[in-house]
């Protein structure tokens, strides 16, 4: 099997296309897409993003030291992108794109309420890397659309169309493929999953 062997680059797709929200008390929050985002931790929750320093929602969130990760849905691909190639500087975000400002529970920063899952975030520290900073930063606190709960209580996401982005296109989320564990078991006469022990 023959490859070509390429430059360093980012070559790890498909990554989450998540819309952050932060904002300054006094002035109109804004919205930056991000696809360099990540979980780094449970316990505490923790999770990072990586933004350009000449990004308007640069010098914001390192003020305030806050910001809300959005998801986002093939409903919101479109406000996602626009967010992406825009700049707050120029454009009210929220407003061109008729997107609902929600308050957050815990950081002041809004949350975008047609998105089905807002992450609350705390900076805990900032490391200049070269081209993009990253942002570290503590899980303060989720908030869940109800529509997407089922009748058992259980949270439903994989139901909302979520979007990712792979080398410069976005993608829906479709068919399933198994569920977390599914290598290691295997079925019984009946039908019944059995754990490999």
């Amino acid at each position: 099997m023959e490859k070509q062997f390429w430059k360093p680059g980012n070559m790890l797709y498909p990554l989450p296309a998540v819309m952050v929200s932060c904002g300054k008390e006094g002035e109109s929050p804004n919205i930056i897409t991000i696809a360099w985002t990540a979980t780094l931790n449970t316990s505490p929750a923790m999770t990072s993003i990586s933004i350009r320093p000449g990004r308007y929602s640069y010098d914001i969130i390192r003020e305030t030291g806050e910001f809300v990760i959005n998801l986002t849905t093939k409903e919101l691909v479109y406000a996602a992108d626009y967010c992406g190639v825009k700049s707050g500087r120029d454009v009210d975000k929220f407003k061109a794109l008729n997107l609902t400002p929600c308050k957050s529970q815990i950081v002041k920063a809004p949350g975008i309420g047609e998105s089905p899952v807002n992450i609350e975030c705390r900076v805990t520290e900032i490391k200049p890397l070269g081209s993009h900073h990253l942002f570290i930063a503590e899980v303060a606190g989720v908030n869940v659309d109800e529509k997407y709960m089922d009748e058992a209580g259980k949270f439903q996401l994989n139901h909302a169309g979520l979007v990712v982005y792979s080398h410069g296109e976005y993608f829906e989320l479709g068919k399933s493929l198994g569920r977390f564990g599914f290598s290691v078991k295997k079925k019984g006469r009946k039908g019944r999953s059995l754990k490999k022990k």
